[in-house]
């Protein structure tokens, strides 16, 4: 069984989050989602929905998912320093890194992304190459691996990656499966993403 270490902040998207969680915890044998924030205690969605957190002080040293959602919270922590810095130890010790939404650029302060295709949200592209300009970042995509990250564009797209996730790493059938259960229409193309020519 592999933990999902969910990065929780202030003013994360909610969906962003739950909507892999939904995903990751219905697979009680191969995955144990846990929360994490730089404190512990709890943390607060942009809607308003209360996280109790451990520190990340408290998180394993090497061998889970990462996983990091985007929203409003993003746009103060991509100039913390001190909050990158910890996300960089945390990805260096992730077996895979999983970003949803704004969550991709606010990885991409740590330099781990540099030389690496990614995506994120469409309503907000034109941020990804002023933050990250190394990054080579993809706008007409749902969501993008590359090697052992996968970065999803905005907010409902993160489940579409983690059900893609899923194939990669258990099989296309418990994906299929997982989608069907909670009647998730999945976009199982990456490279279709309307989003894109919208904003």
């Amino acid at each position: 069984m592999k933990e999902v270490l969910c990065v929780v902040f202030d003013q994360f998207e909610t969906l962003d989050l739950f909507g892999p969680v939904e995903i990751f915890g219905r697979m009680t044998d191969s995955f144990r989602c846990v929360f994490y924030s730089r404190n512990g205690g709890i943390v607060e969605s942009s809607h308003g929905v209360p996280v109790v957190t451990k520190p990340f002080s408290d998180a394993p040293s090497s061998g889970y998912v990462l996983l990091i959602p985007g929203g409003a919270g993003t746009r103060a922590l991509v100039g913390d320093a001190a909050f990158v810095d910890e996300l960089a130890r945390l990805a260096r010790g992730a077996e895979y890194v999983l970003t949803v939404c704004t969550g991709s650029i606010l990885f991409s302060k740590t330099g781990l992304l540099d030389g690496r295709r990614a995506t994120s949200n469409k309503r907000v592209f034109m941020w990804t190459g002023k933050e990250s300009p190394k990054v080579n970042w993809i706008k007409k995509a749902r969501w993008v691996r590359d090697g052992n990250i996968y970065t999803s564009s905005g907010v409902s797209a993160g489940m579409d990656m983690v059900l893609a996730f899923v194939a990669d790493v258990i099989g296309y059938e418990a994906a299929k499966r997982n989608g069907d259960e909670i009647e998730y229409f999945w976009s199982e193309d990456p490279d279709h993403d309307p989003f894109a020519d919208l904003y």
